[in-house]
């Protein structure tokens, strides 16, 4: 197992990210509960800063290699959020991980595809400025953890 001070990742997820980073994950497998997953992974093995930039970098890989442009899929603002969110819960949970599906088990909120509409207004969220760069909440602040 491999970790911070809080929480671990199994050898299944560090197989799994290396699987998807390598395009060996089926696209139609990647939905929102892996979308989390994989920001756990990041988050346990890099700092914040370093675990966005490894997801950004990771899905538009994915998005180039399936030759779809990243310009109109890829989100900004919503890789972020969700890194910051995911962040949020490792440090809220009293009871550290010892896998990404332990972790999203105990924190099922996070399965929430809409809980960014409680920190962002639709027309903030989806608007074109916050697919190309981040925008901060307009509704509440995700918590921000050192």
């Amino acid at each position: 197992m491999t970790g911070n001070i809080f929480h671990l990742v199994s050898e299944a997820d560090l197989a799994w990210r290396d699987d998807f980073e390598a395009f060996r994950v089926a696209p139609a497998d990647f939905r929102h509960r892996q979308h989390i997953r994989l920001a756990y992974i990041y988050l346990v093995t890099s700092d914040p800063e370093t675990a966005f930039t490894r997801m950004r970098a990771a899905i538009t890989s994915l998005l180039v290699h399936l030759g779809v442009d990243p310009a109109a899929k890829y989100h900004e603002t919503v890789t972020r959020a969700w890194i910051l969110a995911v962040h949020h819960f490792m440090h809220s949970d009293p009871t550290p991980a010892t896998s990404a599906d332990g972790f999203i088990d105990a924190n099922p909120r996070l399965l929430m595809q809409d809980i960014m509409l409680t920190h962002y207004s639709r027309e903030n969220l989806f608007s074109d400025t916050a697919r190309n760069s981040f925008v901060a909440p307009d509704r509440m602040p995700i918590p921000l953890h050192a």
